[in-house]
């Protein structure tokens, strides 16, 4: 079955959630199903957005301060939607999106303690128009999320690039906080039990993503 109304679905969570093990086993479930889609993530989902990756992530730069960070992720955003995620959108592909403007809320708000006011101003003003139909949620203890990311990153990234895995475990605590809450105040988010094993997890996705394969879904834009 090949459906093209475009959907834009969104992985949300801690450090250390499964959220790119999880896009991957989603994107062969949606091969098997011949659906058109593309797989992007925040920040580094163009070639200017890698560049702002590395200046965010590496453990280099950790007098980065909250207010610079934010912009560099705002930035990073800018460039994504412009030159990724509408033309997919307009295209009638499904988008799946590691981390959108929800973490943004999550870290640099909750975590960091920035205006959550100008925060949501910049989201929107940078979004312009476009919001996930779905945001998958995959919650787990930041303790157990913190000790995964740091068994990845010793394997993958031995470059530094690990500057959020080393803020204090109450950085953490924040940001999950800060996500539970935005999911109170937003139908479209799905919570999943990210502490379960990794099929379960997919089985999970799976179940909120299927009844949008069976029954077409019509966007008013």
């Amino acid at each position: 079955m090949i459906l093209e109304n475009a959907l834009f679905i969104t992985f949300e969570g801690i450090e250390g959630c499964g959220k790119t093990t999880q896009i991957k086993r989603l994107a062969k479930r949606l091969d098997d199903y011949k659906i058109r889609f593309i797989s992007t993530l925040e920040p580094g989902g163009t070639r200017i957005g890698k560049d702002i990756r590395r200046l965010l992530l590496d453990s280099r730069n950790s007098l980065l301060s909250p207010l610079a960070e934010l912009i560099l992720y705002e930035a990073d955003r800018a460039q994504h939607i412009e030159e990724v995620i509408r033309p997919a959108l307009n295209q009638g592909k499904w988008v799946i999106c590691d981390r959108f403007f929800d973490a943004t809320v999550a870290y640099q708000g909750a975590g960091r303690g920035l205006d959550t006011d100008l925060i949501m101003t910049l989201n929107n003003k940078v979004a312009n128009g476009i919001k996930p139909d779905i945001t998958l949620l995959l919650d787990c203890p930041p303790e157990m999320g913190i000790e995964r990311a740091i068994k990845r990153n010793h394997a993958i990234a031995p470059d530094g690039q690990d500057r959020f895995e080393r803020e204090k475990m109450e950085f953490h605590k924040k940001v999950r906080n800060g996500y539970l809450e935005i999911s109170r105040n937003e139908k479209r988010f799905s919570i999943i039990d990210a502490t379960l094993s990794e099929e379960a997890v997919e089985e999970e996705i799976f179940n909120v993503i299927r009844p949008y394969m069976e029954v077409p879904k019509v966007k008013i834009s």
